[in-house]
């Protein structure tokens, strides 16, 4: 059966239309058939390499080094000798934290990825070969955590519900079978922009945008098993305010495939990524009033100035300079990328990444 079969099914079995997150759930993460779980390759340079997009640590090994600074200085306040990563892609985040763990003696005794594509876990456990007796993968979050956890762009790809507003009312919007392909189809829903609870805002008719009720959960679930430690999460969003803004009419939903961009997540189904920008204000607020503690919410560029990749770049040839540029530019992953931290709510302490430009204050 293939993913396009598989998703008619449910569509019918559900009785002729399906929730966009639960589209978009299968379209990523069906077993065997989704994006992320069918086999195909994902990360890279360049598209003649068969590669969808490229992350940050693919594009200069200064991101994960500067980022092990944050993580070092956590595992020391913290007391823990574990690091937790969600969603680690290639294998080239986990890769360079380890190295630059290492060689800042930051006593890591175990690192664990929480995986669920098992093509991305052999291609993990290759580039991880030097560290083998270190590295561990689990199928789903522990039940408790004594750790620094990490996650470089996995929130972006937790499915999300749609919603549309007609001028009058917000209505949900799902998939329908259209023959062999899909379309949406809106339902009456109770469903609302988080800032809309009641009233339409400044909304224009034809708006469509996103809640992430999965994100959040996960937020919350992390919230209540991170006995120790601290966690950081690096992902593209916005803050709600700007997020829910009524000139943010087409939502953010976007698609990858072959390094190009696209807004229609119903063509090529299982051939290409579907993300959705983060509501920062959402996670800050989930974690928050699960028992987080927010150390910091930031740009990137920010972060990482902060973490020290200004003196790591000193030491960098010309070509390694020029890509890690692009973590910094305003114009390229800088400012459009955030990072937020979190921390067990008994035991805060001044994260160095956000020592300069922390904008907590706008969540």
């Amino acid at each position: 059966m293939t993913l396009a079969d598989r998703i008619h099914a449910e569509i019918a079995s559900a009785g002729g239309w399906l929730p966009f997150d639960r589209f978009m759930a299968m379209a990523l993460y069906e077993p065997g058939l989704g994006y992320y779980t069918g086999g195909r390759r994902k990360f890279g340079q360049m598209p003649s390499e068969g590669s969808d997009f490229v992350t940050a640590p693919e594009m200069s090994p200064l991101f994960g080094r500067a980022l092990a600074r944050q993580v070092a200085q956590a595992l020391a306040h913290s007391g823990c000798t574990e690091v937790v990563e969600f969603g680690a892609g290639s294998g080239a985040l986990a890769a360079q934290l380890i190295a630059e763990l290492d060689a800042l003696g930051a006593g890591l005794a175990r690192y664990r990825i929480v995986e669920l594509s098992a093509e991305l876990r052999e291609r993990q456990r290759e580039r991880l070969a030097p560290w083998a007796g270190r590295v561990e993968w689990l199928d789903a979050l522990p039940d408790a955590l004594e750790a620094v956890v990490v996650g470089n762009e996995v929130l972006d790809a937790m499915p999300v519900q749609l919603i549309a507003f007609d001028g009058q009312v917000w209505r949900e919007r799902g998939v329908v079978s259209a023959g062999a392909g899909f379309a949406f189809e809106d339902r009456d829903s109770m469903l609302r922009p988080p800032l809309q609870e009641s009233g339409h805002g400044g909304f224009v008719p034809g708006t469509v945008t996103e809640i992430h009720p999965q994100a959040e959960a996960f937020t919350r679930t992390l919230a209540g098993r991170l006995r120790r430690g601290a966690a950081f999460f690096i992902d593209y969003g916005f803050p709600e305010a700007e997020y829910y803004h009524p000139q943010r009419r087409g939502g953010t939903l976007m698609c990858h495939q072959a390094h190009l961009a696209d807004a229609d997540p119903l063509v090529a189904v299982g051939d290409k990524d579907i993300t959705a920008h983060v509501n920062f204000t959402g996670i800050a607020l989930a974690g928050q009033d699960a028992g987080l503690v927010v150390l910091g919410y930031t740009s990137q560029a920010n972060f990482l100035l902060n973490c020290g990749i200004a003196e790591l770049l000193a030491g960098a040839s010309l070509g390694e300079r020029a890509m890690a540029h692009r973590l910094l530019a305003e114009h390229e992953m800088g400012e459009l990328f955030k990072v937020v931290g979190f921390a067990p709510l008994q035991a805060p302490f001044d994260a160095q990444g956000f020592e300069r430009g922390d904008r907590s204050h706008k969540l």
